[in-house]
């Protein structure tokens, strides 16, 4: 590593002040991916802001409206509260993934958002749901859709003077339900070939009235399958709907060749994926989905 300075916030407030007066500065909260990065000289910070301790960062709230998910939560402890693995599952599914126990008890949720891979597992979960980002700046507070969050490989919508303060997740309805699934050539400590989220709502008579497909690893940003989800909503759903989605979801992603799979192999296991999450969601949300509140 380079040599630099480290700082350590206690308020939300010192941190964006030293954001502001640094240059060239990094947020440091699990350094999971930070840590590696300048080991390995493609980040070279002048400085690293510790905000492990600033309390707006670690909230964890279910208020019965959203989940409040603070930006220096550790994985671990988010997967540990009983409302995420009861009322957000999907999210749930998707953090259990990511990384090893190790990781997960130091790695946390902002991270995971901020690093901006396209692998990433948290981030189709997240827009499945509908998640909201809140962002602080040294002059005001903006609150974004998860969707307009990233805006390419490493990159996001913040500028050098704002950080993430918490992800804002709007609680399910009723007979509604989620599946996350990935391929990755290991099981464990792997990053995905492809990820795939489906989220499903359905009224009382079995009709949908609402789908999200999420797709990770298939375009330089985590991306919905918007035509896929068109294709499902306002219909009572059957296996050759679903088949149909997934299909039309392969096409809508944009995958890569590179050294860990071909293009076409991504977007045939996309349609896998897809075909498989999709089923799962439907199956738990005709047996009554998430909890009501």
């Amino acid at each position: 590593m380079i040599d630099f300075q480290y700082l350590s916030a206690r308020s939300l407030s010192e941190a964006l002040s030293l954001l502001r007066e640094t240059k060239h500065s990094r947020l440091l909260a699990g350094g999971t991916d930070l840590i590696v990065q300048m080991k390995d000289r493609r980040a070279n910070p002048s400085a690293c802001i510790d905000v492990k301790k600033i309390q707006e960062l670690n909230r964890l709230e279910w208020d019965g409206n959203s989940l409040h998910i603070g930006a220096a939560v550790p994985l671990a402890k988010i997967i540990a509260f009983n409302e995420v693995k009861n009322r957000f599952n999907i999210l749930y599914q998707a953090m259990s993934l990511i990384g090893s126990v190790q990781v997960r008890n130091r790695g946390t949720a902002g991270g995971n958002i901020c690093n901006a891979a396209p692998s990433a597992d948290s981030p189709p979960a997240l827009l499945c749901l509908g998640a909201r980002a809140v962002i602080a700046g040294n002059n005001s507070q903006r609150i974004l859709p998860m969707e307009k969050f990233f805006r390419g490989p490493g990159k996001t919508v913040m500028t050098a003077d704002e950080l993430l303060v918490e992800i804002e997740v709007p609680t399910p309805p009723p007979h509604s339900a989620g599946c996350y699934m990935r391929h990755t050539p290991r099981e464990e400590m792997d990053i995905a070939v492809a990820g795939v989220g489906s989220f499903l709502v359905l009224d009382e008579t079995g009709r949908c009235t609402q789908a999200r497909i999420a797709m990770g690893a298939m375009a330089p940003t985590p991306i919905r399958a918007i035509e896929a989800e068109a294709g499902l909503t306002g219909k009572v759903l059957n296996h050759d709907l679903l088949e149909k989605a997934a299909e039309q979801a392969s096409l809508e992603a944009r995958p890569i060749s590179d050294l860990r799979a071909s293009m076409e192999y991504r977007r045939e296991i996309v349609k896998v994926l897809a075909r498989r999450t999709l089923t799962n969601a439907w199956q738990a949300a005709s047996a009554g989905g998430v909890k009501s509140k």
